[in-house]
């Protein structure tokens, strides 16, 4: 066989089910190996869909995702997807096809040094030069993907490499190891806990990708302690629960952030730094942290960590969970904190002007989705209101890029969590700006036969950053752009489409999409003049 060959078979041995992304001149002998494998190569409309869908696939499975582009303009388009990936650790493996061996020592077409170029986007990468190294090649980038954190590899392949002869097999998938803390760590954490007058849980995506949602919930039942979920971290503990003091991450001072003042003890669990600032929740650097994770966090000022509990999550949080004691919480901020969080997002259900308040299309879109079913928020003024008041009841069910925070993330994406959970509702809310970026994938989900639902929040502009401006200098400016007519846009892509013109359309718009059980979108027009109403609130509470 040749190594392209070698390569795909290696994949195979890898439990490789799908490969996103786009053929080229230079990785054809890959895209002729695939041909005759049981992996399925999907098509995309561009490289950076590519990158979101594996990047997303492998979130949702647990298993590295796959994107495969070509050399030069392939390749730097794939770039951001898989960027986005590695920051938001997501477990991907990205393959490039490259030039000849024979002309990378000089300026020759479309060739970029695409190892350097690749080193700052992911955990590990490499070229294979000889084909007799691809298995190892293959087995550590799998490896380091799927090693916590997650994150992305990269594996270059030059065109006339591909195509040479060579003789190899797959090496065995080794099972990861796991390792707990120590117990003398686990009783100072406990005691840590006991101590704090007013200890507070701040639950990041890392209990997600640990599969440690039981242990976490467990954790939280036992200790009694109340918990606020960063916008990565939604459903660690369901919305109903008493405890959960939903999510926190818009800027500015909000109801939850009350509950980071008035702490002594802030204890993290699967938390990454690129999820929320610390300087936005321990501003004076004055609250000590509890850090519960697989690794040691990134050294930042305002995160004094008292004490690191290290390793499996799993297994330290029911290691915790029978060292700590049980306490009462029932002080009036936690019970406060919600009512006022839930007041709001019960304020706007039946507001009938138009265009549509925010508030108002996150209830609509909350009450029609199940409790697993996926919303995808892409990024834009819309994402901070999903984050804020879409409240979940399971992990992985409102998922919001926060690492990079890539435009164009959200249709993509919701390819993949239809492929990876056929059996659930899954809607990408996207606006106007990031719709436009990554949008020609709606002939993709109509090719592949998926009944995704895009709602589109449309303000004909720029609004996150229209409204970062107005909050700055109270004026704003180049941030307005035109629109296609987007029904008959979807309509020619082969989505069914539906063009809101009144609130009231909005839930039974939902509804019938949901029933209808096919590829739907509907442009919904959104009042973006909530946006700064919003700032004068935060900017009004007093804890």
């Amino acid at each position: 066989m040749n190594v392209a060959e070698l390569l795909v078979k290696c994949m195979e041995n890898e439990g490789v089910e799908y490969i996103f992304g786009v053929p080229g001149e230079e990785n054809i002998d890959m895209i002729d190996a695939l041909y005759d494998s049981s992996i399925d190569f999907i098509v995309t409309r561009h490289e950076t869909s590519a990158a979101f869908m594996a990047g997303t696939y492998g979130k949702l499975t647990g298993k590295p995702g796959v994107c495969l582009a070509t050399l030069g303009p392939g390749a730097t388009n794939l770039m951001t997807g898989v960027a986005n990936a590695n920051m938001d650790h997501c477990p991907l493996v990205a393959i490039t096809g490259q030039a000849g061996l024979e002309r990378q020592h000089k300026t020759s077409h479309q060739y970029y040094d695409l190892v350097n170029m690749y080193e700052p986007v992911t955990k590990w990468n490499a070229q294979i030069k000889n084909g007799k190294i691809t298995p190892e090649v293959v087995r550590k980038a799998f490896q380091v993907a799927g090693q916590a954190k997650w994150g992305a590899t990269h594996i270059d392949l030059p065109e006339d490499v591909a195509g040479m002869e060579v003789d190899g097999s797959p090496l065995k998938v080794a099972e990861r190891p796991h390792t707990e803390a120590k117990k003398e760590i686990i009783s100072k954490a406990a005691e840590l806990i006991k101590n704090a007058k007013h200890p507070i849980v701040l639950a990041g995506d890392g209990i997600t990708r640990q599969g440690a949602l039981q242990e976490m919930r467990s954790f939280i039942d036992k200790s009694k302690l109340p918990i606020v979920h960063s916008f990565m971290g939604k459903g660690a503990i369901s919305w109903k629960n008493e405890l959960s003091l939903l999510t926190a991450g818009i800027g500015g001072q909000d109801y939850i952030t009350c509950g980071f003042d008035s702490s002594d003890l802030i204890i993290t669990i699967g938390f990454d730094m690129a999820e929320y600032s610390p300087k936005d929740w321990n501003p004076d650097s004055k609250t000590p942290i509890l850090h519960i994770d697989t690794e040691e966090a990134e050294t930042d000022a305002h995160y004094p960590v008292a004490l690191n509990v290290l390793g499996d999550l799993k297994a330290n949080l029911q290691q915790l969970s029978e060292a700590v004691e049980s306490r009462d919480n029932t002080k009036d901020w936690i019970a406060g904190v919600r009512k006022q969080a839930l007041d709001e997002f019960n304020e706007f259900k039946d507001d009938a002007s138009f265009p549509i308040k925010p508030q108002k299309i996150v209830a609509d879109l909350r009450s029609v989705l199940g409790e697993k079913d996926i919303a995808i928020s892409d990024v834009g003024a819309h994402k901070m209101w999903m984050a804020r008041m879409y409240h979940c009841y399971e992990p992985d069910t409102c998922l919001i890029s926060n690492g990079l925070a890539s435009m164009g993330v959200a249709v993509p994406s919701a390819i993949a969590a239809k492929m990876a959970h056929p059996d659930r509702n899954v809607v990408a809310v996207c606006g106007d700006g990031s719709f436009q970026m990554t949008g020609a994938e709606l002939e993709t989900a109509v090719r592949m036969n998926l009944p995704i639902i895009v709602l589109m929040w449309r303000d004909d502009g720029y609004g996150l950053i229209e409204w970062h401006q107005l909050k700055k200098f109270d004026r704003a400016s180049y941030i307005k752009f035109g629109n296609p007519d987007f029904k008959q846009l979807a309509t020619s892509y082969g989505f069914e489409a539906m063009q809101l013109t009144a609130a009231e359309e909005l839930k039974p718009a939902l509804e019938k999409a949901i029933e209808m059980n096919k590829p739907v979108f509907i442009d919904c027009p959104v009042d973006y003049s909530e946006n700064m109403k919003l700032t004068e609130k935060l900017g009004e509470i007093i804890c």
